[in-house]
């Protein structure tokens, strides 16, 4: 079998510098690690890995690299989202693809704003004197990879704002309580506009990438912060009931975890209700191929409980999701004579 999976790592670092009581990396990795294992993936696409600096030295992705010395994916390429200039990682949440030693990376880049320019917004509560361009918080991970025997897939790793409001200093006295109603229902509504346009943005690049090869192979991993029925994933699935034109199913990118029970489909356990937010969508090529989808939620801590903060639970409060594939997908489809 063949295995992509993806897996919001909830804030990967080194050992907190001013966070008494929060896990130490060791304690971390002794439960992330054999959650890494597990998932036996070829393909691996994380979301919130920090970045961490040495003096005199580029930021570099040291805490997951230590976290994979030793596993399976000791070998693997890495592959991130870096500044703007291609300098160094991100200090915070970057998104990192492996991809296995023996596959070839053919491209690598990250999009923001470059396929579907960021628009701007200007805020009637919070009282903008101009408009403000919205930018989509984390740029989308593109990477076109070969299988040994030559077969491209495209892997587009993407992690969308959360439903958080998005903060507005003059009306909020702290980081979580605002002064208005209205004001935060309009930093709502900025999240929900950064969320889908990222979606718009990546539904733009998978439809490039069919206007160059109607068949081609893509999936869509991260941490999409909604569920399959909400606007941003049904912006990337672009199903034909909503298109309405059946010239383009083709296109139409299918979420893998409907292969699970509804009762075990969630990746985030929120005020006791299980919310399937982590996705791995896929063309029909992949599909073609599909065994069997799994979400590793056994033990997911309700990350909403009261008191119940990351002090207290070293492991991830996402669930990982991977999709089993037929070992034929990574072969060139024999000629039909």
């Amino acid at each position: 079998m063949f295995r992509i999976a993806t897996f919001n790592m909830e804030n990967l670092d080194e050992d907190p510098a001013d966070e008494p009581g929060r896990p130490t990396f060791a304690e971390r990795a002794a439960v992330l690690r054999p959650a890494l294992e597990r998932l036996r993936a070829d393909i691996l696409c994380l979301q919130e890995v920090h970045g961490q600096e040495r003096p005199g030295l580029p930021r570099d992705l040291l805490a997951l690299k230590a976290l994979i010395s030793g596993t399976r994916y000791a070998r693997h390429q890495v592959i991130s989202t870096r500044l703007r200039d291609g300098s160094q990682v991100y200090d915070k949440r970057n998104l990192v693809t492996l991809i296995p030693p023996d596959f070839q990376l053919m491209e690598a880049q990250q999009v923001n704003g470059e396929f579907v320019p960021n628009p701007y917004y200007q805020r009637t509560v919070a009282g903008d004197a101009e408009p403000r361009r919205l930018n989509w918080e984390r740029p989308l991970l593109w990477t076109r990879i070969a299988s040994p025997n030559g077969v491209e897939m495209h892997i587009l790793n993407a992690h969308f704002k959360s439903k958080l409001a998005t903060p507005a200093s003059n009306l909020m006295e702290d980081r979580y309580t605002w002064t208005s109603a209205a004001g935060w229902a309009e930093g709502f509504f900025v999240s929900s506009m950064k969320r889908v346009g990222a979606a718009l943005e990546a539904r733009a690049v998978i439809d490039f990438i069919f206007e160059a090869d109607p068949r081609a192979l893509i999936i869509v991993a991260g941490d999409l912060n909604a569920n399959s029925d909400e606007v941003p994933v049904m912006a990337l699935r672009g199903r034909t009931e909503d298109t309405g034109n059946g010239r383009l199913g083709h296109r139409v990118m299918m979420p893998l975890e409907n292969n699970v029970p509804e009762s075990s489909r969630y990746t985030l356990f929120h005020h006791g209700q299980g919310e399937m937010i982590d996705h791995l969508l896929a063309s029909r090529g992949f599909v073609q191929a599909f065994s069997h989808a799994e979400i590793h939620n056994e033990i997911l801590p309700d990350e909403s409980v009261a008191f119940a903060g990351d002090e207290k639970h070293p492991e991830s409060d996402h669930a990982p999701v991977v999709a089993a594939f037929h070992d034929d997908l990574l072969n060139p489809p024999v000629p039909i004579a």
